[in-house]
């Protein structure tokens, strides 16, 4: 199968179903924000991040494939749902618990907190704001076709996540956070 079929070159694609959209539709802004995610996270992981992180990361990568595939679905094809994969629900409340992991190394949060430090921390921040801007696709999505709300749930914690992890980078190098002062 070859990678280009040329069916995109007016500026459309086809959504898991029968139905093409322009490329810049909400929905496949939504899925392209989360794949651009899942990118970061590779970065990450090739960084090389300890473990248990890298593992636990690369389940992430696994479950944003899962959310990647149930926003790419053709809302008019409701029974396609049925051949995904199951969502990934059970790990919004394991990243709470990674997130709680975190906080007891890098202490609670009682300051803004400016992007930097070590390097891989100032990675994890980008992260962290390219996963904010997928949840805001996906909210733009869920306004005039609704979105399954564990997707909304699960990308709202993998950003805290997120935030606390590159937290946690500083603190396992012994580099302080950057506190924002006005």
């Amino acid at each position: 199968m070859k990678i280009y079929t040329r069916t995109g070159d007016d500026g459309t694609t086809q959504l898991m179903g029968p139905t093409r959209v322009p490329k810049d539709h909400p929905r496949v802004a939504a899925y392209g924000a989360v794949d651009e995610l899942n990118a970061w996270l590779g970065y990450l992981h090739a960084m090389g991040l300890p473990p248990p992180w890298a593992e636990r990361l690369q389940e992430i990568q696994r479950d944003l494939f899962v959310i990647g595939s149930y926003l790419a679905l053709d809302p008019t094809v409701a029974d396609r749902a049925a051949a995904l994969p199951p969502p990934p629900e059970e790990r919004i409340p394991q990243m709470e618990e990674w997130i709680d992991e975190c906080e007891a190394v890098a202490g609670p949060t009682r300051v803004f907190i400016l992007p930097g430090g070590h390097p891989l921390s100032a990675a994890l921040h980008i992260a962290r704001t390219v996963c904010r801007r997928a949840e805001r696709a996906v909210v733009t999505l869920h306004r005039g076709e609704p979105v399954p709300s564990w997707i909304l749930a699960y990308l709202n914690r993998l950003s805290d996540l997120l935030f606390m992890l590159a937290r946690w980078a500083n603190a396992a190098h012994g580099v302080e956070d950057i506190p924002w002062r006005p």
